[in-house]
């Protein structure tokens, strides 16, 4: 049986620094899917990393993406994963993407160390997450110069099931291997709610970054859309009032795909996999509802995020509620702003 590194002091400060809530999360699951999941998260962090590496060309950026997908696909090599880690840490400035680029032979490591099927489902979720990545990267590759746009809403698609929604299907073929009784829907059913809580995550950190990534010369909104409205990337700053039905639409799509997540936390039987699945629809949620409050000049104007004491809220509550199903849906509607929810017939499955 392989050891258990999530006990490790050392995983679980690479977890804490670069994600709390994610490390609540991982926290909170049962110890057989804690493993495969921290390893999987990890990875995939140490490949962001790489491909937001902007101080390093696309095309290194790239080829570097190359060899850690390739390092992952492949027994453990130490002395490989250091000089790709060696090769990246003096562009890094935060210290603990620093911390785990240096822990890189480790993670892969702990990797080979899990029982086959998971290792086979945690390299092929990584994959996924590196072809996107590695797309954005050549899609991105002249920073400075005028943004550009996804070319169509099935780009964005694309891009969204590549790094966040497939993560809904790896997590729920995990789950369906290691606990008996998972959910109350087929696993098809679960797969495909996965898949669009998953994409409606990364649609929240889109349409909260717009203006950061139209600095960084990026546009995630479809250019076709946008060309429909009169304004193109390059122009949205200066009319950001003919970007409001555009994104109004996606904000509606980003909803949907969390109420569909809070559906895929409500189906499942365990309470303690329950809340570390409703937790990330919860701060979506509230993510979302701060950023109607502000609009599209206000979102652009300032950066949109919970406050600290709010995210401790959501965790009290979660923990005071052990998972409850009409307790997640009760708090669930509250940060989405539907206001008093006591008498409130809530949409659960």
């Amino acid at each position: 049986m392989p050891r258990a590194p999530l006990l490790q002091p050392e995983l679980l400060s690479l977890l804490r620094g670069v994600s709390r809530s994610f490390y609540l999360s991982i926290r909170v699951l049962p110890g057989q899917l804690r493993l495969p999941i921290a390893v999987g998260y990890l990875l995939a962090r140490a490949t962001d990393t790489i491909a937001d590496t902007s101080r390093l060309p696309a095309d290194e950026r790239a080829a570097r993406l190359d060899a850690l997908i390739a390092l992952i696909e492949a027994p453990p090599d130490p002395e490989a994963a250091s000089l790709l880690a060696a090769a990246v840490l003096p562009y890094q400035d935060d210290i603990h993407e620093r911390a785990l680029l240096m822990a890189l032979p480790e993670c892969l490591h702990w990797l080979d160390e899990l029982q086959p099927p998971d290792k086979a489902d945690v390299r092929q979720v990584l994959r996924h997450i590196t072809r996107g990545q590695k797309q954005d990267v050549l899609r991105f590759a002249s920073p400075g110069q005028a943004p550009i746009a996804l070319p169509s809403a099935s780009d964005l698609h694309e891009y969204t099931w590549l790094v966040a929604g497939c993560v809904g299907e790896f997590w729920t073929r995990l789950c369906v291997r290691h606990l008996p009784n998972f959910a109350n829907l087929h696993e098809r059913e679960m797969r495909s709610l996965g898949q669009s809580f998953g994409q409606a995550l990364q649609l929240v950190n889109i349409l909260r970054d717009l203006s950061a990534d139209l600095a960084n010369g990026r546009c995630y909104l479809p250019a076709d859309e946008l060309s429909e409205v009169g304004i193109t990337p390059a122009t949205i700053a200066e009319r950001p009032e003919a970007l409001a039905p555009i994104w109004s639409r996606w904000m509606e799509q980003a909803q949907q795909g969390l109420d569909d997540g809070m559906g895929y936390a409500d189906a499942v039987n365990s309470a303690r996999v329950r809340a570390a699945s409703a937790l990330p629809a919860l701060l979506g949620a509230r993510t979302l509802a701060l950023l109607r409050e502000a609009g599209v000049r206000g979102s652009m104007e300032r950066k949109v995020k919970m406050e600290r004491r709010e995210v401790r809220a959501v965790m009290l509550r979660l923990a005071l509620t052990l998972g409850g199903r009409d307790a997640l849906w009760k708090q669930f509607m509250r940060l989405r702003g539907a206001g008093d929810t006591d008498g409130w017939d809530n949409p659960r499955p």
